[in-house]
């Protein structure tokens, strides 16, 4: 069943201050951290949405088999961001059967867990496949096509978690050891495992 990628990176990082998508994690920028770990995965294509500082945030991703596209309406929301890699995702030839929805400032998401999202739909045939961390449930989230065009319709700050909340009777999940999001220098001084005394890039 093929499946693409959609990783969402157009945020303004306004809580971190500065851009959160070049932070320093294992030795490399966080989005290239994020998208490294996806090309270990069963997914294609893979779609980076920039919006905010892309001008600054695409050169981490030189070399990478990846597709950036951009979103010029960031600021409207994560919703007007996942539609823009939707748009995207409809000009891909073959057509794809679902697509996995994921953040770049999750840097913990382990290898081989997309495939465990794939794996899950197949066998429960449910249309949302989400991670669940201590009972709560977010992304990394795969969708069928079933509900591409709900994901196209959504707006606002509203992301895949709505469908999550719509749709509950199609939603199964598969375990995720960890959901951290770098959201905040106290999120990322947290990851680091200490506190810097200097500039922490």
């Amino acid at each position: 069943m093929p499946c693409a990628l959609i990783l969402l990176a157009a945020g303004a990082s306004t809580r971190m201050g500065r851009p959160k998508q070049l932070l320093h994690v294992h030795g490399k920028p966080l989005l290239r951290h994020v998208a490294e770990s996806a090309l270990a995965e069963p997914v294609s294509p893979i779609i980076v949405v920039l919006g905010a500082n892309a001008m600054e945030i695409a050169p981490c991703l030189d070399g990478l088999p990846v597709q950036i596209v951009i979103n010029d309406d960031w600021t409207e929301g994560m919703g007007s961001s996942l539609r823009r890699g939707m748009e995207e995702l409809t000009r891909h030839t073959p057509p794809v059967d679902c697509v996995i929805i994921a953040l770049a400032d999750q840097p913990d998401i382990l290898t081989g867990h997309f495939s465990k999202l794939i794996e899950a739909q197949r066998a429960s045939g449910r249309a949302i496949v989400a991670s669940e961390h201590q009972g709560v449930c977010g992304p990394p989230v795969l969708c069928t096509k079933k509900l591409f065009f709900a994901l196209h319709a959504l707006r606002g700050d509203a992301g895949a978690r709505a469908l999550l909340q719509t749709q509950p009777d199609e939603v199964a999940t598969v375990p995720s050891p960890c959901a951290r999001d770098l959201d905040t220098l106290a999120d990322y001084t947290d990851y680091l495992g200490y506190q810097p005394s200097g500039p922490t890039d």
